[in-house]
């Protein structure tokens, strides 16, 4: 069964997570069809260190649908707009998947409300055949007859198939709102190329990181905008696919709380 953490909720509707004290304030955002459960282990641990806040994504979870059109800008003023809700001034941010492009999208557009950044199975500037099979996943989901196992085989290989992150995040996309999904999806196929020349301006730490067969946040994506960022920095997590921060979760707690703590050299 799935098991649901306590959450608070905004004037405006947005279900959050709020743990920990001290250190830096860390948002967390996850990705398309997921939910706050999705940051299960980082929550755990880098809360013992830092403010942890993670939140639901417009119509996922228990947070209220977006209230404008389904594409990526909308969902970054959406976050930010959050931000502000509750009150935050600077913030660290990382966001998984779709969470990563609203992460790049914020560093893009409130550099001076951001400590440091980092994009988990980011994906970046796809090819021409990947952005027509990506929207085409779309086009399937907003008509309403998906296949909810599909993103399963993407995500995990043979080996992880047998393990809890698969069970949960099997159980997430089954619950998962089809219009919440269907919505972010679509800024998530089209998304990947709004913000992706800005990073040579985003100063703060950033940190790129995803697994070495994830096949469509690839190394060579995250490699890239690293190398882009005045202070980017890549790590790619061997054996791994899309879910690495719930395959390899230690691993990936500690990349980020190195960056959290991490003060790049001037």
């Amino acid at each position: 069964m799935l098991q649901t953490l306590p959450r608070s909720e905004t004037p405006s509707g947005v279900a959050y997570v709020d743990r920990g004290q001290g250190g830096e304030t860390l948002v967390l955002i996850h990705g398309v069809g997921m939910r706050i459960e999705a940051w299960g282990p980082q929550i755990e641990r880098l809360s013992r260190e830092h403010r942890v806040i993670a939140v639901d994504l417009p119509g996922h979870g228990f947070s209220r649908p977006l209230d404008a059109a389904p594409e990526l800008p909308n969902f970054v003023a959406w976050f930010s707009g959050l931000v502000d809700e509750l009150g935050l001034d600077a913030v660290s941010v990382a966001g998984h998947s779709m969470g990563a492009l609203i992460a790049a999208g914020f560093a893009a557009t409130k550099g001076d409300r951001l400590r440091r950044v980092a994009l988990l199975n980011g994906v970046h500037k796809r090819t021409p055949a990947a952005r027509q099979a990506v929207e085409a996943r779309a086009d399937e989901i907003v008509s309403g007859n998906f296949d909810r196992q599909a993103p399963l085989e993407r995500w995990f290989s043979d080996a992880e198939k047998d393990g809890a992150a698969y069970r949960l995040v099997h159980d997430l996309l089954q619950a998962v709102d089809p219009k919440g999904y269907a919505a972010a999806y679509r800024a998530f196929a089209t998304g990947d190329a709004v913000y992706s020349d800005r990073w040579p301006q985003v100063t703060c730490p950033a940190l790129f990181l995803t697994g070495d067969g994830d096949k469509n946040s690839t190394a060579e994506m995250a490699e890239e905008m690293a190398r882009a960022a005045p202070h980017g920095r890549a790590v790619v997590i061997r054996g791994h696919r899309h879910m690495v921060n719930l395959t390899a979760p230690e691993e990936a707690s500690e990349t980020l709380a190195d960056w959290l703590t991490w003060q790049p050299a001037r």
